[in-house]
């Protein structure tokens, strides 16, 4: 196997390590330090992904036809990479790019993509998604949010949890129930300035804005708002969630985290006790480990080949590298998240919800097992 770059690949990815050193504020880590979904990180978004959108760097990997520059997956993880390792500057914004637009682009109607990929590729909008609920979590299947067809529009009501980036966005990712079959799910795009819409922050350790509650109360949504056919939304959401599950490269930024957790310590003197060194030698390993599963799932798609398990196995992995480095950090430099260490309290707060974001890792243990390990759901 050939872990090489090609050189269109490594001509990419330092075109992205010089936009960032050319284009990030002197302040940028006072920026980052509040969370990727801060007010303060979402508006600087969209200046920045603006000035991605100009250069050709935002969405690369897509089509030329909708803004890209006829990339592929693996262009699609260098910038995933360079972002994220620096603290991603697009903000909410890299949910847009890795799978909100690939599904519009997939499932849409020609109106539908005119009007959202051309916002997409030029950097000026924030979506969320609304997929998980109180009483059905990761099971889609279980959702109650209604959506009651009544001539040309629908009447939502209902409620989301753990809808990131919610209370500054423009869009919603909105998956509703529109019969009392079990499967009859149906998507439709929001805006979220829709009268009935309220937005609840969670309180808790991790960063103000990063995990929502959505209300809809009587939500009038346009029928042409609907992506694909009504009640018919599981192909959507098997599409979007395999980008999803991936999306965001946590092995690297916990390797980088780790590294500058190890530099800490060695500063501090306590880098040469073998307990320590031990236990970050464990992350790395799990970090790279990680790395090679996405790997897989991304030279997967790079081949045109359908979602698989592997998906599963890669959310699992990342989940295990990101938690095992958050209890180093705990354990280890209590002091340096008590003391405001911007880099390690982002990672530390953004990445307790790890578990949770893109399907929980419980959903994810029991589609391997069904799907990799052929074991009987009970």
């Amino acid at each position: 196997m050939n872990f090489d770059w090609t050189p269109a690949q490594q001509a990419y990815r330092s075109a992205l390590q010089e936009f960032l050193h050319d284009t990030l504020p002197d302040d940028w880590d006072d920026i980052r330090s509040e969370g990727v979904a801060s007010k303060a990180q979402i508006d600087y978004s969209k200046i920045f992904c603006a000035k991605m959108a100009e250069r050709g760097l935002l969405v690369h990997h897509w089509p030329k036809q909708y803004g890209g520059g006829d990339g592929n997956a693996w262009e699609h993880f260098v910038l995933g990479e360079e972002m994220w390792g620096i603290g991603e500057p697009r903000g909410p914004q890299y949910m847009n790019v890795n799978w909100i637009g690939p599904a519009i682009m997939q499932f849409g109607t020609d109106a539908q993509k005119a009007e959202h990929l051309g916002r997409i590729s030029g950097g000026q909008v924030i979506w969320c998604q609304g997929f998980s609920e109180p009483n059905a979590g990761s099971d889609l299947a279980a959702m109650r949010t209604f959506a009651e067809r009544r001539g040309d529009k629908y009447i939502v009501n209902g409620s989301k949890i753990w809808t990131s980036y919610s209370w500054r966005a423009d869009w919603c990712f909105l998956l509703t129930r529109s019969s009392q079959e079990k499967k009859a799910i149906t998507a439709l795009m929001l805006p979220m300035d829709t009268p009935g819409v309220t937005v609840k922050p969670i309180p808790g350790l991790t960063e103000f804005g990063h995990l929502n509650e959505l209300f809809f109360t009587d939500v009038e949504v346009p029928v042409e708002q609907r992506l694909g056919d009504e009640g018919r939304a599981w192909d959507i959401v098997t599409y979007a969630l395999n980008y999803e599950r991936v999306g965001v490269p946590r092995y690297h930024w916990a390797r980088v985290v780790l590294d500058r957790a190890v530099e800490q310590l060695k500063r501090e003197g306590r880098f040469s006790d073998s307990l320590v060194r031990a236990a970050a030698g464990k992350i790395l390993a799990a970090c790279e480990a990680a790395r090679l599963v996405t790997y897989a799932v991304v030279d997967q798609r790079a081949k045109g080949l359908p979602p698989s398990p592997d998906a599963s196995i890669s959310r699992m992995a990342t989940v295990e590298c990101t938690h095992m480095l958050n209890d180093f950090i705990a354990e280890y430099l209590p002091d340096a998240l008590a003391d405001g260490d911007a880099i390690l309290n982002v990672f530390y707060r953004f990445n307790m919800a790890a578990s949770i974001a893109a399907g929980t890792y419980e959903i994810q243990a029991g589609l391997v097992a069904q799907r990799c390990l052929q074991l009987p759901k009970d």
